[in-house]
């Protein structure tokens, strides 16, 4: 990375020794109007925003044709296209597709300048804190985050020479490329681990029960005075994917809590296809968003709690949850058809040496502390905070 600051360092004293220019966006973009002229798409291509996110909803097909889309906006490869009422999720995206593609007349096309500022540059400073900063600080008070382009055209942007430009490009897509690969390892040892796990839970002599017969949902309660923000945990709380949890960012200040305990299992109740589960290691409270499963005293000899954990943080439960649960925008797990769920029980030794091999799987692809996501994340930071290097330059005096 040193070498690579040399370089920048030594393209600056040679293009731009006096400082770097910054410009108002209006001086390097132009918003575009031209409007889609033929009832009939040949091909669409969807585009991805600055969250990875697909709007495939704004976007048509073939298929669909029939539905007049005149006054949707052409946007030309190369060239962005924001939603300025959804400014403060990073609602823009740009179209990287050799075509061109159509958006809804909600959303306003921009067009760059290239031969002033690189089109991957312009898209890692919109994503930058500066870039967000002062993107925040156009919208207008009360306008609920809505930044239309005369606003948005009086951004401030560094404008160092093409050169400077590509090479911090080039610079922080080694961090983008190490990230991916890092990111597909991580798949790859899901998969391995749902495997190994799903071969484990099922091998050996074992009784088959329901989830009633082992366990059940807590009644006891507790305090609000007696929860903070370590020990109180709502179903946002809960990170998707089996990840665990993080600290609450709201704690009621009043009224009782269902009571949890260490060795409990949580589960978010919210929308079950998001596999959000966490093993307790202490005593707090939660809500009527998230399930509470206790083991039953009575089979606390016969059950190892991580191994019972491990069964209900497989996919083949959380498939089971998902196929019963209730409701459609805002699905819910259906407690009863959970107590229902069929699972596997051997030995007592049997279950620890499980559950030894399936902690070891699960700390690398799920822990936040350790493993692979740890990784992943200290790579992130790195990148953002080489970003923010790369685009801290000495301005230009006029």
């Amino acid at each position: 990375m040193k070498t690579n600051q040399t370089k920048i360092a030594k393209l600056i004293s040679e293009l731009c020794p006096n400082g770097v220019e910054f410009f108002n966006l209006s001086d390097v973009t132009w918003e575009i109007t031209e409007r889609n002229r033929d009832q009939a798409i040949v091909a669409v291509r969807s585009v991805t925003n600055a969250n990875g996110l697909v709007a495939t909803e704004e976007y048509f097909d073939n298929s669909r044709t029939s539905k007049n889309t005149s006054n949707y906006k052409i946007v030309s490869s190369g060239n962005l296209a924001y939603n300025p009422s959804r400014i403060n999720v990073g609602s823009w995206a740009f179209n990287n597709e050799n075509q061109d593609v159509i958006v809804s007349p909600m959303y306003v096309v921009v067009r760059l300048d290239q031969n002033r500022i690189n089109k991957n540059y312009f898209e890692i400073f919109l994503n930058s804190h500066r870039g967000k900063t002062q993107i925040i600080s156009k919208v207008e008070p009360g306008a609920r985050f809505r930044l239309p382009y005369n606003s948005f055209a009086k951004i401030k942007i560094p404008i160092p020479p093409l050169a400077i430009q590509q090479e911090i490009v080039k610079i922080l897509d080694n961090f983008t490329e190490l990230e991916a690969e890092l990111g597909a390892e991580l798949e790859a040892r899901k998969k391995q681990y749902e495997y190994y796990r799903s071969d484990l839970l099922k091998s050996g002599d074992s009784r088959i029960v329901t989830l009633s017969e082992v366990a059940e949902y807590s009644r006891d309660r507790v305090s609000a005075e007696d929860l903070d923000e370590k020990t109180y945990l709502g179903v946002d709380s809960l990170l998707q994917d089996k990840r665990g949890r993080v600290d609450s960012n709201h704690v009621p200040n009043s009224g009782n809590s269902t009571r949890y305990k260490e060795n409990d299992i949580l589960i978010g109740n919210i929308r079950p296809y998001l596999k959000k589960i966490w093993f307790s290691d202490c005593i707090g409270g939660t809500n009527g968003d998230v399930l509470v499963v206790s083991l039953k005293n009575s089979e606390k000899d016969n059950i190892e709690p991580r191994f019972l954990y491990h069964i209900l943080s497989s996919d083949d439960f959380f498939s089971y949850n998902t196929q019963n649960s209730k409701g459609t925008k805002m699905p819910r797990g259906d407690k009863n058809a959970i107590m229902r769920y069929e699972f596997q029980i051997p030995e007592i030794c049997e279950q620890k040496h499980i559950v030894s091999i399936l902690d070891k799987f699960d700390a690398l692809i799920n822990s936040i502390s350790e493993g692979l996501p740890a990784e992943i994340d200290a790579r992130r930071k790195q990148y953002e905070y080489y970003r923010n290097q790369l685009l801290t330059f000495k301005e230009l005096e006029k």
